[in-house]
């Protein structure tokens, strides 16, 4: 590899696994979330002329944060009004914190007895998660900035297009600068405030980890672990919250089929397909445990229902013994809780097994009929499947290839185009 592949190579997969870490310590300087961004892009833009002519450093995260946060300090000291030109994250009055040009990139900072938050990229989500913006625009806002998701993918995640979530995103911004939010770590009292947002920024941030919205592989290992590592720093800093318990055990029951969903060629595997033995039983344990104790403490809520039903599943010795009747009463309790039209439509999966497929597609045939799922592709997925379980090929193909058409991940448009073929249909 050249010297410049090898540089280019070097940032792309530094910017993949440490964008939100460089985002979070460069902000902390800038106290401005656009200064930073900007900041850390410039950096990143840098790193590949540098690293061509000098090597890749030993630790690119760290020369990536250096390098922003002397941007980020230079452009607060070589002109203070910047801050007035920006949408802002900074409180007016307050000054900007020095920091020495020569400082190290992992130098321990001076602890704020106020910054209860251990993580940098933890604390940054918080800080985003402000309640005075609309949850729609705490999420979209995170996700991109902060998770260093795309655009298009985020957009995918939340079932938008990509440009209303363009807008949403800029309207987030204006609004931090109309209202004056100001970047301020959150306090131990302002956390549960807070807490439904940050749930769901890692819970989207690990599902786009899990089956990646868009590329060539169906999972992105890099954000699944960076969600589940926030997820246990959020254990550790809220015990006593059984949403966060829940959160995490549904993280890990996913996680533990995670050897066992792709073929060795990366073909996907259904989950009636999976060898089970590969599943990772440590990980399916501890979720129970998590299940366990979050169901101990009152209510379940969201989370801590979708952990229980994954568990239920994960529980069977094979697919057809699943516990279809137990799941599908969950997914009842967790609609009653949380109306949401994706969790309508997973729940016609369990019902086609208890109730049978005709049953099953009369649901998914109204949520289709509904149209706020018109841009998701597991709907026409679904479709298909129960339609060929019924005998309607033709209508099967149909439904196949208007699922391979909406998914942007290129394993799963196989696998589409797969059952497609299996059916002698033309996949061209």
């Amino acid at each position: 590899m050249t010297a410049a592949a090898s540089a280019r190579q070097a940032v792309a997969d530094t910017h993949r696994r440490e964008w939100a870490f460089v985002l979070a310590a460069t902000v902390r300087v800038a106290r401005d979330l656009d200064l930073a961004e900007e900041c850390v892009q410039e950096a990143y833009a840098a790193a590949v002329a540098v690293w061509e002519r000098d090597g890749v450093p030993g630790n690119p995260a760290a020369w990536l944060t250096t390098a922003a946060k002397r941007r980020a300090m230079d452009a607060v000291r070589r002109e203070r009004t910047f801050r007035s030109k920006l949408p802002l994250l900074v409180e007016p009055e307050e000054a900007v914190d020095e920091l020495a040009v020569d400082e190290p990139a992992d130098q321990e900072q001076a602890v704020d007895p106020e910054d209860v938050v251990p993580d940098e990229r933890l604390r940054l989500i918080f800080t985003c998660c402000h309640p005075a913006l609309a949850q729609e625009a705490q999420l979209a806002l995170t996700l991109r900035l902060v998770c260093g998701l795309p655009t298009a993918d985020v957009a995918r995640a939340l079932l938008v297009s990509e440009q209303t979530m363009a807008a949403r995103i800029t309207r987030a911004k204006k609004k931090i600068f109309a209202a004056r939010i100001p970047y301020r770590l959150p306090r131990q009292a302002e956390l549960p405030d807070r807490l439904a947002a940050v749930l769901g920024v890692l819970h989207l941030l690990f599902t786009a980890g899990h089956t990646a919205p868009s590329g060539p592989t169906l999972m992105r290992t890099d954000l699944a672990e960076r969600a589940m590592h926030l997820a246990h720093t959020l254990r550790d800093l809220m015990p006593d919250e059984p949403e966060v318990r829940g959160l995490l055990a549904l993280f890990q029951v996913t996680d533990a089929r995670r050897a066992a969903r792709t073929s060795e060629d990366g073909r996907l595997l259904r989950l009636e397909e999976q060898d089970r033995s590969l599943w990772d039983r440590t990980a399916l344990a501890e979720a129970h445990e998590l299940i366990l104790e979050g169901l101990r403490g009152g209510r379940a809520g969201r989370y801590l229902l979708q952990a229980a039903i994954a568990s239920l599943y994960a529980e069977a010795p094979t697919y057809e013994e699943t516990d279809w009747p137990q799941i599908v009463a969950l997914y009842d309790r967790l609609l009653a809780l949380w109306p949401s039209s994706v969790v309508a439509l997973n729940r016609t999966v369990p019902v086609s097994m208890a109730r049978g497929p005709a049953v099953a597609l009369a649901q998914v045939e109204a949520l289709e009929q509904d149209g706020r799922l018109a841009r998701y592709p597991y709907l026409p997925a679904i479709k298909a499947d129960l339609l060929q379980r019924l005998g309607r090929t033709d209508e099967a193909a149909a439904a196949y290839r208007q699922a391979a058409e909406l998914t942007c991940n290129e394993a799963e448009r196989t696998f589409l185009l797969g059952r497609l073929a299996d059916q002698g249909a033309d996949v061209t």
